[in-house]
């Protein structure tokens, strides 16, 4: 295809305007401008990394522990992980519903348990050597109001949501340490900047775990001295997941909601980078972790909207 040719009169024009002072100023302010994106992303990259790559990962010989992998984001992010030849081991209360690949095995444990959790973590360095990285992606929510919830169910979701992570990077972290390598990734939620009622429990969790996230890199960097070992936390909005399955089928929450493989796939392309980092699924959200930031007015405006969106779905 030729492309199209100009007269000499446009072509002029064109020169004209090209030595303007004023379009030139506006031209480069525009590609500035959209410049501080990519330009603030990788500032971020590097801090958050130490200024520092680590070139030593391979997917065939790391070992992985993914927490709740039985179902939901966490079966999205085994079988992605199995297609590389990773060897991958769930810990999840319940059994897997589905085939698991062979490089891919299943430890069973009740993650509120910390005995539970300390008989499956020395299991797994028993039988499969130390892992290289740790999801910290089992969760679970009550869905009620916090004078409706009895004490023992919240006292669940803290031990499952925030305490477990923490305990199994208590067993699994001083080999990465040791070694210089490794990746700690929790699965976070929106919940940790906009809280909901007949959420509150989960909501607390979350802004727990990150909490826990942002503790862990100063940890690395400033106590241990393990600049390579990375930490990631995932933001996504509600996910069709056993989770709020019964939400979902009620049929008030199926615009707002992403698949799990939408946040397998963030999680396991942020594995493969070999960087840490936090993210927002989907990208389109990422607006609210700002939240915090806005006038009380405004954050109180944004929250009476999921809330009452939220009771909505809940009492249909």
């Amino acid at each position: 295809m030729s492309l199209p040719t100009l007269d000499k009169a446009t072509l002029g024009h064109v020169v004209e305007l090209a030595k303007n002072r004023n379009i030139l100023a506006g031209a480069a302010a525009v590609f500035l401008i959209g410049m501080i994106p990519s330009f603030n992303a990788w500032l971020t990259r590097r801090k958050v990394n130490n200024h520092l790559t680590d070139s030593s990962w391979d997917w065939t010989k790391e070992v992985v522990v993914v927490t709740g992998g039985s179902s939901g984001i966490g079966k999205e992010i085994v079988l992605k992980l199995a297609k590389k030849h990773t060897m991958v081991i769930i810990v999840d209360l319940n059994a897997p519903g589905y085939q698991l690949p062979p490089n891919v095995s299943f430890c069973s444990a009740d993650l509120s348990d910390p005995i539970e959790i300390s008989k499956v973590s020395k299991k797994i360095v028993s039988e499969h050597g130390d892992p290289t990285v740790l999801i910290n992606n089992a969760g679970i929510g009550n869905a009620m109001s916090i004078l409706a919830c009895p004490e023992s169910k919240i006292r669940k979701v803290f031990d499952v949501n925030m305490i477990a992570p923490i305990l199994l990077a208590k067993h699994f972290l001083p080999a990465m340490i040791r070694r210089n390598h490794g990746h700690i990734v929790n699965v976070g939620s929106l919940a940790s900047f906009a809280t909901q009622a007949s959420n509150v429990d989960y909501g607390c969790t979350k802004s727990g775990l990150l909490a826990f996230h942002e503790g862990l890199l100063q940890e690395l960097r400033h106590i241990y001295k393990a600049p390579l070992v990375r930490a990631s936390i995932i933001h996504p909005t509600w996910v069709k997941t056993p989770l709020i399955a019964d939400l979902i089928a009620k049929g008030k929450m199926k615009d707002t909601t992403i698949s799990a493989e939408c946040v397998a796939d963030g999680v396991v392309k942020q594995l493969y980078t070999g960087y840490g980092a936090q993210i927002v699924v989907p990208n389109s959200s990422a607006w609210t972790s700002m939240i915090r930031g806005f006038p009380g007015w405004v954050q109180e405006r944004l929250r009476d909207k999921v809330s009452v969106m939220l009771l909505n779905a809940m009492a249909s």
